[in-house]
């Protein structure tokens, strides 16, 4: 491209930067773990339309950066090659000057953009950098840029943040605010956490473009896909059956395909941020690599698309939003997130850090029956003798009490208050 088409293209998107009104923006969690003083690359890496952009937007914009913006996601964009990148960087001093802070988002879309970014950086360069496809950013950024990185991993909105968009009252007590508190947990556990989709009408219109865009864009730009449909219904097929043990012999067998094939579409449709892979707890990596459960990034895509048949499983569903905020939460701590199985029970979730088993979770939405009390408490108090931890918890809808039983305390506590908390356990 010539440096006379890029000009106007630069300003354009100057323009579209600088008239964003970043005060009707909600807060993100995330925006902590940003930095205007390092040398390192801020990367901001999640699924799309999970508000990386605005993350960025609204960190730079708030704290009067002055700051070059370069969409790539832009059609004029497009064409743009490897040997353009230089022109682009003389078009963005042209319309902005001498410069110190560039914000690229969605770069991915550029070829050879780790070395573009490392030149940059050698120069002292403040870089912010967006991406869509956990593949293409993961190992690039670790082969390219070892060392000259901050990742931030964003997922749609939490539950905390979902509220506060929607303007409900998450501290007080009262009887009116607790209930529109839950009431509000039983919308997001329907409507997810994608923050377009809050104020959006044709909600099932929404999430069907926004999973055909990811795997048709995303995944197929990537990766030699063969059987494009195989893909598509498998991604329905597992956006149906969250929350359980991804077999592949079982998948493949369902679209006829090879165990080779089902494991690597799986690892495509993760690798594009529409599932999470949560391993099995075990002082065996073998064990740790070949089982894993499958959970959805967003219960949207399991709830809000086209065709599907919506799962009546609240207990499923609260899981669900449960890993999710535990990766929210304990990722940027650099903890690891597990489940834990054996023959006759089983564990949600493990919490360990640097080796250590730190926190054993059970998630079930309703315990009233005695009988499913019992169950839930008794897997928690077999893995804590089995892993040597007794910080346990079960998170239940609408219960919240300690319960002592030999020696050890179940902390039971209503999935709101948890999810409204922000106290951490190490």
């Amino acid at each position: 491209m010539d440096i006379k088409e890029l000009i106007p293209v630069i300003a354009d998107l100057r323009e579209e930067y600088l008239s964003k009104e970043t005060s009707l923006l909600t807060n993100r969690e995330e925006a902590s773990q940003l930095s205007l003083k390092s040398k390192l690359a801020q990367v901001v890496i999640g699924v799309r339309r999970s508000g990386k952009s605005t993350l960025c937007e609204k960190f730079l914009l708030e704290n009067n950066v002055q700051c070059a913006y370069v969409n790539f996601d832009e059609e004029r964009l497009a064409d743009l090659k490897t040997e353009d990148l230089n022109k682009l960087l003389e078009a963005i001093y042209f319309v902005y000057g001498d410069v110190d802070y560039l914000f690229f988002d969605e770069i991915q879309n550029i070829a050879a953009w780790p070395l573009f970014v490392n030149r940059l950086l050698r120069q002292g360069k403040h870089l912010f950098l967006t991406g869509s496809n956990a593949k293409l950013l993961s190992n690039e950024l670790m082969t390219h840029l070892t060392g000259r990185h901050n990742k931030v991993e964003l997922y749609p909105y939490s539950f905390l943040e979902y509220a506060k968009a929607k303007g409900i009252d998450t501290a007080s007590f009262t009887t009116k605010a607790v209930s529109l508190r839950r009431r509000a947990l039983h919308d997001y556990m329907q409507q997810g956490g994608f923050p377009e989709l809050l104020d959006e009408d044709n909600k099932r219109g929404y999430i069907d473009g926004l999973l055909n865009a990811i795997i048709r864009n995303d995944i197929s730009r990537r990766f030699s896909i063969r059987y494009m449909d195989v893909l598509m219904r498998m991604a329905n097929y597992l956006a149906d059956n969250y929350a359980r043990e991804f077999v592949a012999q079982e998948v493949a067998s369902i679209f006829g395909i090879s165990n080779h094939t089902a494991e690597n579409y799986y690892s495509h449709l993760k690798e594009a941020f529409l599932f999470i892979g949560v391993p099995k707890f075990s002082y065996k990596s073998h064990d740790r690599v070949r089982y894993e459960k499958c959970y959805v990034v967003d219960l949207a895509f399991a709830n809000e698309r086209v065709g599907t048949f919506q799962s009546q499983n609240l207990g499923w569903k609260l899981e669900n939003v449960v890993c999710i905020e535990l990766l929210r939460r304990y990722r940027p701590q650099y903890a690891d997130l597990f489940y834990y199985k054996e023959r006759s029970y089983e564990v949600d979730f493990v919490i360990a850090k640097a080796g250590q088993v730190v926190e054993l979770l059970q998630v079930s939405y309703d315990i009233s029956s005695d009988k499913t009390q019992k169950r839930e408490i008794k897997a928690l108090l077999a893995a804590s003798d089995k892993l040597k931890c007794n910080n346990l918890t079960l998170i239940t809808f609408d219960r919240q009490e300690n319960v002592s039983i030999d020696g050890k305390t179940i902390h039971i506590i209503s999935a709101v208050d948890w999810l409204c908390q922000r106290e951490q356990h190490f």
